[in-house]
């Protein structure tokens, strides 16, 4: 057997020199990246779009954990042959160091996903890339991007329907409320449901731990639980966003502004969202208890060979 296939450590060694000099290169390169996300996200100093992203302080080093736990299965892999996937893995690789070098951020940030993803193609093919798809994955949607800011000509009427469930809350409770478009008036005081206060933020973040759960439990295995999972998700951020800008429309009305200012920029709101994150579990638990009762019957097919026999035209003698 030829010494390099012989499975000696010695033999290993430059394959895993070489796996510790990626390492170190890529933390080179987009770890101060990293750190200012980190920063920005904490201490709330990044774009208000980028914010929307801060669920990233939880799925990157999560995402770091599991490709760590699947280094032994990546080493068993074998190293692609010239083919579609090194190719493809290698233009991705080139494609990600053009835009490190580009001046805007938002081409810098998009570059961590493309180079890990090319990384993944040149170094182990397809086999690769599906070992450390769900890593990869995380990494790209807590990639920060303009995208909230696209969305916002688009959720108008989101912000409208948040206004007047507001303001019918209010109302219930004896408030003076008036309601315009997007403007609540609470005893004369206006509070503005912007479009960064649609709820974006808290769904974004829903999703990304709902889909975090889902692979944790291997719900995903299951359509029926995946969906109703999701809607749970939707439909429990878009409660917990009316009932904070009711109560932020409240506090303002009645001129209570320091409780205003805690819930709305403080950490009374990082708070908040933590508690309804929290409430995902019970949403998840609602969902394995309907799945386990609710189960569609299998529609039985009758086999071809014990199908209805038809009986003889003529009478038998």
């Amino acid at each position: 057997m030829h010494p390099r296939y012989s499975g000696s450590g010695i033999w290993r060694s430059p394959s895993r020199f070489r796996g510790w000099l990626l390492l170190g290169l890529l933390g080179l390169l987009y770890g101060p990246l990293l750190l200012h996300w980190a920063e920005g996200w904490l201490n709330k100093t990044i774009s208000i779009e980028h914010e929307y992203y801060s669920y990233g302080l939880l799925g990157l080093p999560l995402a770091a954990w599991l490709g760590w736990q699947r280094r032994g299965d990546w080493e068993t892999l074998p190293e692609p042959s010239m083919g579609w996937a090194h190719g493809l893995g290698l233009g991705l690789l080139l494609l990600g160091l053009r835009l490190y070098l580009h001046p805007a951020a938002e081409a810098v940030n998009l570059s961590l996903p493309l180079v890990l993803t090319g990384l993944c193609l040149w170094l182990r093919g397809g086999a690769g890339l599906r070992l450390m798809a769900f890593p990869l994955l995380l990494v790209a949607l807590a990639t920060p991007t303009a995208f909230p800011y696209l969305l916002t000509p688009y959720i108008l009427p989101l912000q409208q329907l948040i206004a007047i469930a507001a303001g019918f809350v209010l109302l219930q409770m004896g408030m003076d409320v008036r309601v315009d478009q997007v403007y609540v008036y609470v005893n004369n005081q206006v509070v503005e449901i912007a479009p960064y206060c649609a709820g974006l933020k808290l769904l974004f973040t829903g999703l990304y731990a709902g889909l975090i759960i889902l692979y944790a439990t291997e719900g995903w295995q299951s359509r029926f639980k995946t969906a109703l999972f999701l809607l749970g998700i939707v439909g429990l951020t878009a409660i917990a966003n009316i009932l904070r800008n009711t109560m932020l429309a409240y506090l303002h009305g009645t001129e209570q502004k320091l409780a205003f200012d805690w819930l709305h920029e403080g950490w009374g709101g990082d708070l908040y969202s933590a508690l309804t994150l929290g409430g995902l579990l019970w949403v998840w638990r609602g969902v394995e208890w309907l799945g386990d009762r609710w189960q569609p019957a299998p529609v039985e097919q009758t086999p071809l060979a014990e199908g209805p026999r038809s009986e003889p035209l003529l009478p038998r003698r």
